[in-house]
């Protein structure tokens, strides 16, 4: 039940890659022991990226990524696979390339230099090994040759699972799992007010994910949670025998809180906690530093994780471009995307301002900010750039 109810994005990813052919479907089927991904001797037949949540033993929730091949030819389709498989990778917190021959291609070379230059943890896993002699041994070579930890498998004798899955293990990330959304901001017994604006922006008969899971994180603590609205705010906090440890609200409400809250309190915000959770909180905060330095003629790209459609005063859409170009200029250009859409180069941009990504794994987070970093371009995300225009962002808690 457990595995059932965790959420994706807190799962360890493990994509599976290779080029067409190589067995990475069947295997994905052999392992978690059901018919998930088409299985063909066609090349190509895996067209996008399969995903598959599944408990594995000692490595719990996970979400496998079956993906296209690297070397679809395809002279119209092949490009758009292979991007699709490239953002499978960007998600990975592990990566298993499945090799097609016991001599490796130039192909599956350069993406094992590419997984190393970005710092992917990754393994090898000898495909159909049922179809190779000495297949062990030859693994073992293979990962003599290249320094990493490699297999046998064979997914129609069910060959080499066992110790796919303990090699898995030895790779798994060492603080995989132990983030924290409030960190060291909220402790047990700490009286915690969240402020959450419930107006026609908010889902109807819900919260949205970044509440739920601040206000479980909460009770997991023992903290005592109390909610309430920005307009009984000054009610709530009459109900305290002493001002609240810690505030959380929403960004877009931060200046009507500020003026409200105890100055013994802390104040932080749903999206500003997130920016730690799911990526660099450091890096965000220089990000949202560097709006001093943007010009009419700026660029700045604004990007959301999910792809819903806005209405209204969307904070992405409406509310954080008009308290950008209050404070800069009519003239700011700004650009936006959505879901899993986010351009490799990232060059035309003087800024790029993240939402709180509650719908992406960390480690997709860290690499959107990793290829901001290496082109030289700052982000950051809708919390710490809301606090920076309204001028309280060194007032703000980060954990």
């Amino acid at each position: 039940m457990y595995m059932e109810n965790t959420p994706q994005v807190s799962r360890l990813h493990i994509a599976l890659i290779g080029r067409r052919n190589a067995g990475k479907s069947s295997l994905l089927n052999a392992w978690v022991g059901q018919d998930v991904a088409v299985v063909s001797d066609v090349a190509g037949t895996t067209t996008d990226t399969v995903r598959k949540a599944v408990e594995l033993p000692g490595l719990g929730a996970c979400v496998l990524l079956d993906t296209p091949g690297f070397d679809d030819t395809d002279r119209q389709l092949g490009r758009l696979r292979i991007e699709r498989m490239q953002m499978a990778v960007e998600q990975a917190d592990i990566v298993i390339v499945v090799a097609s021959g016991v001599d490796l291609t130039e192909e599956e070379r350069e993406w094992i230099v590419s997984l190393r230059r970005k710092g992917t943890p990754w393994m090898l896993a000898l495909g159909k090994a049922d179809t190779i002699a000495d297949a062990e041994q030859e693994a073992e070579r293979m990962g003599r040759e290249l320094k990493v930890s490699a297999v046998a498998v064979s997914a129609w004798k069910r060959t080499g699972l066992d110790r796919l899955t303990e090699l898995l293990l030895q790779l798994l990330p060492p603080d995989f799992g132990e983030e924290t959304i409030t960190g060291s901001l909220a402790k047990e017994g700490d009286r915690v007010l969240l402020v959450m604006p419930q107006d026609k922006e908010a889902p109807k008969g819900r919260l949205i994910l970044p509440q739920v899971q601040t206000i479980r994180e909460l009770l997991d603590k023992h903290c005592i949670a109390v909610c309430c609205t920005p307009d009984k705010m000054g009610e709530a906090l009459a109900s305290f025998h002493k001002s609240p440890e810690l505030i959380i609200t929403d960004s877009q409400v931060f200046p009507q809180v500020f003026r409200q809250k105890p100055a013994d309190s802390r104040l932080t915000s749903f999206s500003v906690l997130f920016a730690a959770y799911k990526g660099d909180g450091r890096v965000l905060r220089r990000g949202a530093e560097s709006i001093s330095r943007l010009t009419e003629h700026s660029r700045v790209l604004i990007a959301e994780a999910c792809a819903h459609v806005p209405a209204g005063e969307d904070i992405g859409r409406v509310k954080l471009p008009r308290l950008l170009r209050k404070q800069i200029g009519e003239g700011l250009q700004i650009s936006f995307v959505s879901g899993r859409d986010f351009p490799q180069d990232l060059s035309p941009y003087q800024l790029v301002i993240h939402c709180g990504a509650c719908m992406f794994n960390r480690r997709y987070v860290l690499e959107r900010i990793r290829r901001a970093e290496e082109q030289g371009v700052p982000i950051t995300n809708y919390g710490m750039a809301i606090a920076h225009l309204t001028g309280i962002l060194h007032q703000i808690d980060f954990g």
